[in-house]
């Protein structure tokens, strides 16, 4: 098996992991598992699983399971997700006559069975250093037949995870130097993608996408879709680079300056959900911005940081400390300097509820939480505020980071993300920062308040516009209701 599926050319040595040996001498189809790289373009791994189904004279597939509640995903996550996938499947079909299969349950119960149904002999799948999907492939690994071999490919991170680096990481500072001397070898363009060579020709699945989508919508309808973020792989390369409002096009040149003022949201890139999806490549991002550097070289350079150097080192974080959404995740400094301090007189102290609903003393606060709730992305800055104040106003720091993360999931549509986990522990716990002056209830680590954000930005101007982005927000979903309700009256 090893001579028949081995990594060909096209993909860098050291992507690809060998998860499982195959044993059987008879080649079946190569079956691509997709789940955190929803796209055709760009994607390592669909590359990697044409190169072998075509190496050995095989078909190939694409078939994505659908965790409908994935960690406490709702309809605004789920929504942009699944309209993703609508095009993507037209566009796999339509272009490179691979099938798509959707499921859904568990994918320790679907992937197995379709690898059976299939005879497939190679199952390929994206890489995530998420816990709770490394215990899937283990057990799909533990449940396949011994005639199948499992490969896992890192098509989400520049340089693959474990090729960066073997073990945790403090900080960015400890990881830049070993990214930046294998990027010449890996921030390369992508291969063309040829189509396969021999046809899918078992059985196949007709997919009603609008049924689905309005049955999956429809139990997690009290976290709303968004409006302001279109879906897909054509709508995320126009966020990049698009000429009437791409970020590299137009808004790159105050990126330094801006993305730290919460009135800026222009000043941000707004690729997060594409990248948190799949939806773009990462590595496609850092070869256009490479591409324009000469023309704003620190404002590349900073989103490059952020793009490669910040992304790489939140999936380094969770794939080598398994409780990164816990206090037991944190280094000892920080767990000593949290706990001697978890006992401290807070001002103030809110449930999950009043957090949840905004409905604290402090109107920054509020407005960040409504920012999230309403418009499903919070900006950057405020998001560091959000989560220390958290922090000050809860029973100590087991609690601050749960109800951090789960307001993270359940409103951002980026939530359940190795980057989002990693930017509730670095406010809360002092992940990949220092110990700063010690202080009541913080202890050593970084301290923000309202004053310091006075001092960065019009913090009441901030304020106003939430208020303003929250009024339309519920103007327009009472329109959208109305028109509903017109519609049905009519049918």
């Amino acid at each position: 098996m090893a001579s028949l599926f081995s990594a060909p050319a096209s993909v860098q040595p050291g992507r690809i992991r060998v998860l499982k040996e195959g044993s059987s001498k008879v080649v079946g189809p190569v079956v691509y598992w997709m789940f955190r790289d929803q796209r055709i373009a760009d994607n390592w791994a669909l590359i990697h699983a044409v190169d072998q189904a075509n190496k050995a004279d095989v078909p190939v597939a694409v078939v994505f399971n659908l965790f409908d509640r994935f960690l406490g995903a709702k309809t605004r996550q789920l929504g942009f997700m699944l309209r993703g996938l609508r095009q993507l499947h037209k566009g796999i079909e339509e272009t490179l006559q691979i099938p798509f299969f959707l499921f859904q349950g568990d994918a320790e119960e679907t992937i197995p069975k379709f690898l059976t149904e299939c005879g497939a002999s190679l199952l390929l799948t994206d890489f995530s250093p998420l816990r709770q999907v490394r215990r899937c492939k283990d057990e799909i690994c533990r449940r396949v037949s011994d005639s199948v071999a499992i490969h896992e490919l890192d098509a989400h991170n520049i340089v693959p995870l474990w090729v960066a680096s073997e073990k945790l990481e403090y900080s960015a500072r400890t990881l830049r130097g070993k990214i930046n001397k294998l990027l010449p070898e890996y921030l390369i363009d992508f291969p063309t993608l040829q189509p396969p060579s021999r046809k899918w020709a078992a059985f196949s699945q007709t997919i009603d996408w609008d049924c689905l989508i309005s049955d999956i919508l429809s139990k997690g309808a009290e976290v709303p879709e968004i409006q302001w973020c279109q879906p897909g792989e054509n709508a995320a390369m126009e966020v990049l680079k698009g000429s009437k409002d791409g970020f590299l096009t137009k808004r790159l040149r105050n990126y330094s300056t801006d993305r730290n003022n919460p009135l800026k949201p222009k000043g941000l890139s707004g690729l997060s959900p594409y990248l948190h999806f799949g939806q773009i490549s990462a590595q496609r991002c850092a070869l256009e911005a490479r591409s324009v550097r000469k023309l704003f070289p620190q404002a590349a350079d900073t989103f490059l940081e952020e793009l490669i150097v910040r992304r790489e080192l939140a999936d380094n974080f969770c794939f080598y400390q398994p409780h990164y959404d816990s206090l037991q995740g944190a280094w000892e400094w920080a767990r000593k300097t949290l706990m001697d301090h978890a006992s401290d007189t807070r001002e103030h102290m809110y449930t999950t509820e009043q957090l949840e609903k905004a409905q604290t003393a402090d109107p920054l606060w509020n407005a960040s939480q409504l920012e999230m709730v309403y418009y499903g992305k919070m900006h950057g800055y405020m998001r560091m505020y959000w989560a220390k104040k958290i922090l000050e106003w809860t029973r100590g720091p087991e609690e601050a980071i749960a109800i951090s993360i789960y307001l993270n999931d359940k409103y951002e549509i980026d939530g359940r993300d190795p980057s989002g986990y990693v930017g509730c522990m670095w406010s809360i716990c002092g992940v990949h920062d220092q110990g700063w002056r010690e202080r009541p209830i913080f202890g050593k680590i970084r301290y923000m308040n309202y004053a310091g954000c006075k001092r960065k930005f019009d913090v009441e101007g901030y304020i106003a516009y939430v208020k303003r982005l929250v009024g339309e927000t519920k103007k327009r979903k009472a329109e959208n209701s109305l028109d509903r309700k017109s519609k049905e009256v009519c049918s």
